[in-house]
């Protein structure tokens, strides 16, 4: 009887086990953590959570708010993360040795006449077209996404390679302010910096809008995310895809909700409005290979990277 008891009760304890670890291992599923940079591509994420949309569809989202792409890129390295709003050559730099990230969807490109980057120039300093910046070296952060549109806009505009010079200043702000104070004659600027300095007198060259598909933010996340919370990340950009249609029929409605989370310079504050965002696309084959052709010429990789390796549109909201 003693041992039947006994038999009965590891069977019940035995059955509340695997269903408690079943449990937590279905609640993990459902939990995503997001390293974010403060800048207005991550937005969309703030309005689906303002908006209650993760928690409708059953997933809880972590954001961690970082304060460069390197602490950003060293969370992901360590397995600390599970997504994050990059660049596409920064998903690269990732798959350099095997596939780790996958891009899974344009967070925002440059759309009418709202860019992402603009090339300027310092003010008073007579430079007011693409080939006065010849020869005159430009800030920019080395080997990043900052260079390599720069480089493609300065081709575009009739530069030869070898008068295309930089000036490594990879902190934004201080960036932004050897331009200001003329130390530096040019800079390449994200918005909404780049409004900024336009504000306080900086010139504008050019800016993305000028050629097609060279620009793009994405949304990554990890292989590893991608095969054990599946359904998370999809479910993730159904909240996406409805944050960016809410943002794109109103986006003045949001405008407080982006100075609380995206970093905007108060001179700004007024003038700077929500971009439109790009829904359901993922990087052209196009985009993929002029990026991988410029981070091989820069010998950031030794060959291209395929293709199907780094980005896939299985994770678009239908």
């Amino acid at each position: 009887m003693i041992n039947k008891s006994l038999i009965f009760f590891s069977c019940i304890l035995l059955f509340f086990s695997v269903a408690s670890v079943a449990a937590g291992a279905g609640e993990e599923d459902r939990h995503l953590r997001l390293a974010l940079f403060p800048i207005p591509s991550v937005l969309p994420i703030f309005v689906a959570e303002e908006n209650g949309y993760f928690q409708e569809l059953g997933i809880t989202i972590e954001t961690l708010p970082v304060g460069s792409a390197v602490e950003r890129d060293q969370l992901m390295q360590a397995g600390r993360i599970d997504g994050m709003i990059n660049e596409i050559s920064g998903a690269a730099i990732f798959n350099r040795e095997k596939s780790q990230v996958k891009i899974v969807a344009i967070a925002r490109s440059p759309i009418g006449t709202r860019p992402i980057f603009r090339i300027l120039a310092a003010p008073g300093s007579g430079l007011t077209t693409v080939k006065d910046l010849a020869g005159v070296p430009i800030g920019i952060s080395k080997n990043t996404v900052i260079e390599y549109i720069t480089n493609r806009l300065m081709a575009a505009g009739g530069v030869e390679a070898e008068a295309i010079k930089y000036k490594s200043v990879p902190v934004l702000p201080e960036r932004l302010q050897l331009l200001l104070s003329g130390q530096i004659k040019a800079a390449t600027l994200p918005d909404p910096l780049g409004a900024s300095a336009i504000q306080a007198g900086a010139v504008e060259i050019v800016n993305d809008t000028a050629l097609a598909g060279v620009s793009a933010s994405v949304v990554s996340f990890s292989t590893a995310a991608l095969t054990g919370k599946t359904e998370a990340v999809k479910q993730f950009m159904v909240g996406w895809d409805r944050a960016v249609s809410d943002l794109n029929a109103d986006p003045a409605k949001y405008k407080e909700l982006m100075l609380k989370k995206i970093r905007v310079p108060k001179n700004v504050h007024g003038s700077f409005s929500i971009p439109p965002y790009p829904r359901k696309v993922v990087p052209s084959r196009q985009q993929w290979d002029d990026v991988m052709a410029w981070m091989v010429d820069k010998k950031l990789l030794s060959s291209p990277l395929a293709y199907e390796d780094s980005i896939t549109s299985d994770f678009l909201a239908k």
